[in-house]
């Protein structure tokens, strides 16, 4: 409620209680003595007066709501139009936004359509750009084609022209030879009593070349024969009394091949150091492949509990002029410490040497042949089987000969039968290892790539099979 009124609404109550009681005094003073009287003129005069203001006031009150009135429904007059005019608006935005929501998508189906069309186009352009190469290959195939063409007729005019050249030259040889086959068929009767002479004599000759035919015939068998019965001779005579150690020496000194070795690898204090090691070795063979073989104590490996693990190994295998690259070697199954280097067809004739057998018929003889691969001794040995280990036999050192310079067999020695034959190698200083057959077991790669291959394992490994080995062959 506002201020204003409830101040009227207030006088208000106030006049009407000061009316309500003036009758009341009116009678209190109709008691008291004449003066009373005259109060009692003044408050008749004065009743009027509140009743005059209490209306004055009201009429003023009313303005003021009026007033009030007026101006709140300007307000109202106002805000209703703020708020159509806010209504409109927001009509006016929806409208918009609908529009605009149409624009949009309208122009997300321009937008489809016109990656559509794009698209159709680039596949346009893709068939066009096909189109275009078939047709350059086509105009280059005809271009060339035609160029072919014009070559072949170029050359088959060429050759027309040469043609008749040699027609033109034949044609004048022919006279020639009609010249010369006139004076021919006057010879040739002449040649041909000459003929009739010389054919009686021809059937003569040859009755005679048939005769000397028959004896040569004869005479060819006959050294046939003898050749054939004095190599069987020969043979069972070197098989019943085997070759001599000098003979079997002086083979193997102009067969032998030289092993190198050469490996790289880094010691315990960080620096790396090189190992090179040379070995006397020759070619040997089962019927199949070819391999040159060694001890492993010949090479810069080393068979032990913690394996060397190698940087680098290379190798050469060399006779003469010819030198033939190891690309790995193997070692044997049935003695890791035997080192098999295979050589392939090709490079063991480019090294032009001897391929030994192995000796099928080992135990044919009580003696056999050792000979060093460091130092140039040889000796005649004889050997012992021994049940315990039916691979190996095992040399008898108190029956060493030796027929050459210093002997002192040591491991690594080859051992020879009296056949000439590869018998075996020196296992160590008292047992050969009895080769039947190549049996290579675990390979190992040379070059740089042996750094990645864990030779320090390999070795490990191999060491621990030595190991398995009875003692006495260790």
């Amino acid at each position: 409620m506002n201020r204003s009124i409830l101040i009227v609404i207030c006088d208000f109550f106030l006049l009407s209680l000061l009316a309500f009681s003036t009758p009341d005094i009116n009678k209190v003073a109709q008691t008291a003595a004449p003066p009373v009287t005259k109060m009692n003129m003044n408050l008749a005069t004065n009743q009027v007066t509140p009743r005059q203001d209490l209306g004055d006031v009201m009429r003023l009150a009313l303005d003021e709501e009026r007033k009030n009135r007026d101006a709140l429904l300007a307000d109202l007059a106002r805000a209703r139009d703020f708020v159509n005019q806010q209504d409109q608006q927001i009509q006016n935005l929806r409208s918009q936004l609908q529009t605009n929501a149409l624009q949009a998508a309208h122009l997300q189906e321009s937008e489809t359509n016109l990656l559509q069309q794009v698209a159709a186009a680039q596949g346009r352009i893709a068939a066009l750009n096909e189109q275009l190469q078939t047709i350059r290959a086509e105009s280059a195939l005809s271009n060339e084609q035609r160029a072919a063409m014009e070559a072949e007729a170029r050359k088959q005019a060429e050759k027309a022209s040469a043609l008749e050249r040699q027609l033109a030259g034949l044609q004048q040889t022919n006279q020639l030879i009609l010249a010369d086959r006139a004076a021919l068929n006057t010879q040739l009767q002449i040649s041909e009593a000459a003929r009739q002479s010389a054919a009686a004599s021809a059937a003569q000759l040859q009755e005679e070349v048939q005769a000397q035919h028959q004896i040569n015939a004869k005479l060819a068998d006959t050294v046939k024969t003898l050749a054939t019965q004095s190599s069987e001779l020969a043979q069972q005579l070197g098989e019943t009394r085997g070759l001599a150690p000098n003979d079997i020496f002086e083979q193997l000194t102009t067969n032998r091949v030289l092993a190198s070795f050469y490996g790289l690898r880094r010691n315990l204090f960080g620096f790396d150091t090189t190992k090179y090691t040379q070995t006397q070795t020759l070619l040997a063979t089962d019927g199949t492949n070819t391999f040159a073989l060694c001890h492993v104590q010949d090479t810069p490996l080393t068979l032990w509990t913690s394996g060397t693990q190698w940087k680098d190994l290379s190798g050469t295998l060399a006779r003469g002029s010819a030198v033939s690259s190891i690309d790995s070697v193997s070692f044997c199954a049935q003695d890791p410490r035997v080192v098999l280097i295979r050589v392939p067809a090709a490079e063991a004739r480019a090294l032009g040497c001897k391929i030994y057998r192995l000796s099928q018929e080992p135990f044919k003889f009580q003696d056999a042949v050792v000979a060093g691969t460091q130092d140039n001794y040889y000796g005649e040995c004889k050997f012992q089987i021994d049940t315990d280990t039916p691979q190996y036999v095992k040399m008898d050192r108190n029956s060493l000969k030796g027929l050459f310079g210093k002997f002192n067999p040591s491991t690594g020695d080859l051992v020879l039968s009296k056949t000439g034959e590869l018998m075996g190698l020196m296992a160590n200083n008292n047992y050969c290892l009895v080769l039947r057959n190549f049996n290579p077991g675990v390979e190992l790669k040379f070059g740089s790539a042996v750094n990645s291959d864990l030779t320090a394992q390999t070795l490990s490994y191999l060491y621990s099979v030595q190991s398995q080995l009875p003692f006495k062959l260790q």
